[in-house]
């Protein structure tokens, strides 16, 4: 969650300003059905939910390099979950972590600033200056060591370790960082504006509930959209590997996973309805910008994929995002694209510091929470990287797939390669609703998607759809990948069609 709140230097008590609170979850998509009823109350009933909300990579480290950067992932360089691939690395660290947007917000707007959770995916390592390293910007640093966990872990208390075992009552993470964030929201200063971030684990692997939620969603099975469990036919080699129909352990197994995944969410359900109700307690919620969204999306069954993330489709890419505060109205709904790059921009622009003068990617969506921006202001597309990663050598239990697959189930279906690499431009505009991507690989492979036409993304109609408009989403796409800055933020204007334009677009409606 992430809360910020602004007060001028050698302000009163009495002087109110905006403040943050930005909820981060790990791995959860977008979905209208959700366990986080709580949370859909306090803060999406009350405020503005974005249904085109994307992710700049559907990884973790990657994506959460955006979002504290706001950048693409070709400017940050964050390339995967790895020390090798940048996460968390010294050159990271030396390069990026002082250019953060809470890095900012304490540096230059005089913020109290106060993280708790999951950071980076390698945050701890050794090599990269172990728990004793907290970023700059943060006052009161809580960070986890390595990935996700929920016992059995060690947090960074601002850069001394504390150790934590396997009992519920003490050492439960997601309740830990309620509890932590509680005793900050309690003994900060009123003296300053102050921005909060907590990150949980859930809905993560290894997806251990609390006790009292071990029993919930018993009869809960992942959706069976239409593309659960069918062929990836026309799509990337990698999805057309999938086996189809999956076995019935398979199913079995991801069913279980995703009972698991909401069991591990009824526990930030109840971190958020605390946090929130202790800054109405407190008398600060109406002052208050409270966000809610995730790192990433998420698979169960889709093309026979049983569970991951890193594909180029709706499921991995889109990601809910929830915002209530000052000056937005509740029960609102927008259509316009907004992606994890504009977190950081949107942040900076509420506290009243001029992203112009950042290398930020992203744009400010302040406007439209505000209702004081339209459709045809706003930008129509959206870039997607992701870098696949895979192994030299063969995976021994799945010899005849030979090397440079990874994420490999034991029935041989592989998540990722090393050739799984791509880049999509995802067009939100009022007279196309399209993604475009193309593969860097030996075929330079093209994957096409009219999404209102096609939402569950069945057909790829890279071989259908008119030249013209492939060439038009082949130079925006080529555009954006080398965007820096506020070229990134140049709306396009190559996705006005004559009318004799052959395309079979529908509208978005």
């Amino acid at each position: 969650c992430l809360k910020l709140s602004r007060s001028g230097p050698g302000a009163t008590v009495g002087w109110q300003s905006p403040q943050w609170y930005l909820s981060l979850l790990s791995c959860w998509t977008f979905s209208f059905q959700s366990p986080l009823t709580k949370t859909k109350k306090l803060i999406g009933d009350e405020g503005m939910s974005f249904s085109n909300a994307f992710v700049a990579s559907p990884l973790c480290c990657p994506s959460r390099a955006s979002i504290l950067t706001g950048k693409y992932p070709h400017n940050h360089r964050v390339l995967n979950n790895t020390l090798e691939g940048n996460c968390s690395s010294q050159a990271w660290q030396k390069s990026e972590e002082s250019h953060t947007f809470p890095a900012l917000l304490h540096s230059y707007a005089g913020y109290q600033t106060f993280f708790a959770g999951k950071y980076l995916n390698q945050y701890g390592h050794a090599d990269a200056g172990g728990v004793e390293h907290v970023p700059p910007g943060w006052n009161s640093w809580i960070g986890l060591e390595r990935n996700s966990k929920y016992y059995n872990y060690t947090l960074s208390v601002n850069g001394k370790p504390q150790k934590h075992g396997a009992d519920y009552s003490k050492d439960y993470l997601t309740d830990v960082l309620a509890n932590v964030s509680l005793d900050f929201l309690q003994y900060k200063s009123n003296y300053q504006p102050f921005f909060m971030m907590v990150s949980t684990p859930a809905p993560h692997s290894p997806w251990t509930a609390a006790p009292q939620y071990q029993n919930c969603f018993n009869t809960t099975k992942a959706p069976r959209d239409p593309n659960f469990n069918i062929h990836g036919k026309n799509k990337h080699w990698l999805i057309r590997q999938a086996k189809t129909p999956m076995t019935n352990s398979s199913v079995q197994f991801l069913d279980d996973a995703f009972r698991n995944r909401w069991r591990t969410l009824l526990s930030v359900d109840d971190l958020v309805e605390k946090i929130v109700k202790r800054l109405e307690v407190r008398g600060e919620l109406d002052n208050t910008y409270v966000f809610f969204t995730s790192d990433n999306g998420y698979h169960t069954g889709q093309f026979s994929l049983p569970l991951d993330k890193r594909q180029l489709y709706e499921f991995d890419i889109k990601v809910p995002l929830m915002v209530r505060g000052p000056n937005i109205k509740p029960n609102q709904t927008s259509r316009l694209a907004v992606a994890n790059i504009d977190l950081g921009p949107t942040i900076l622009d509420i506290a009243g510091y001029n992203v112009s003068k950042t290398q930020m990617d992203g744009m400010s969506f302040l406007p439209i929470m505000e209702g004081r921006m339209n459709s045809s202001s706003w930008r129509t597309d959206i870039l997607v990287e992701y870098e696949g990663e895979g192994r030299n050598v063969s995976d021994p239990a799945c010899p005849l797939l030979g090397p440079g697959v990874s994420e490999c189930f034991p029935d041989c279906v592989c998540e990722d390669s090393y050739n799984n690499t791509y880049a999509c431009v995802r067009i939100v505009a009022p007279s196309a609703n399209l993604q475009y991507c193309e593969f860097d690989d030996n075929e330079v492979f093209v994957e096409v998607y009219n999404v209102t036409a096609d939402p569950f993304q069945l057909t790829n109609i890279a071989k259908t759809i008119d030249q013209e408009v492939l060439e038009k989403m082949n130079h925006r796409l080529m555009m954006l990948q080398s965007c820096s800055g506020q070229s990134c933020r140049t709306p396009a204007h190559c996705f006005v069609f004559g009318p004799g334009t052959k395309m079979a677009l529908t509208p978005l409606v």
